[in-house]
């Protein structure tokens, strides 16, 4: 039969059915979101540096027992940071090097996990003949929290 058209402002536009979201619902997903980073940032941050304590405590044992090796086949350790080169590096003085048998390490010394060299202190902890130590964040002796100093366990 006969139908009558209506008029474009009446009819129903398919516009509206597909609606994108409104600024308050835009907002009260920011809020949802920047509570959850809130809440669960620091927790996935703090792991990070803990992380970085056991790194370095791994490392330093291994460095420990290479030097432990080492200073089976020469017979002594040298001091300080000389002691960790030859890990690595053949000697100079024509009498260590002959009783050398290294290196040691592959590659370089590593550095810890704060990007710090690895330090050796003797006599060490406890009636060690030596022990390699972590300066922690700081670089500095001493300190607490992540700057504290790590030994290996």
């Amino acid at each position: 039969m006969f139908q009558m058209y209506r008029p474009v402002f009446q009819q129903p536009c398919l516009l509206h059915r597909y609606r994108g979201f409104t600024l308050l619902e835009m907002l009260v997903v920011m809020v949802i979101i920047g509570l959850l980073a809130g809440l669960v940032g620091p927790r996935i941050f703090g792991k990070v540096d803990s992380s970085k304590v056991q790194t370095a405590q791994v490392q330093i044992k291994m460095i420990e027992s290479a030097l432990q090796i080492m200073r089976l086949d020469v017979g002594t350790l040298p001091d300080g940071e000389t002691a960790l080169q030859w890990l690595a590096r053949e000697p100079e003085d024509p009498g260590v090097r002959a009783v050398w048998k290294g290196p040691y390490m592959d590659g370089q010394i590593p550095v810890d996990p704060w990007n710090n060299p690895y330090r050796i202190v003797t006599p060490g902890p406890e009636g060690k003949p030596f022990a390699v130590v972590s300066y922690g964040a700081d670089g500095k002796p001493g300190g607490e929290g992540l700057n504290a100093d790590v030994l290996g366990k």
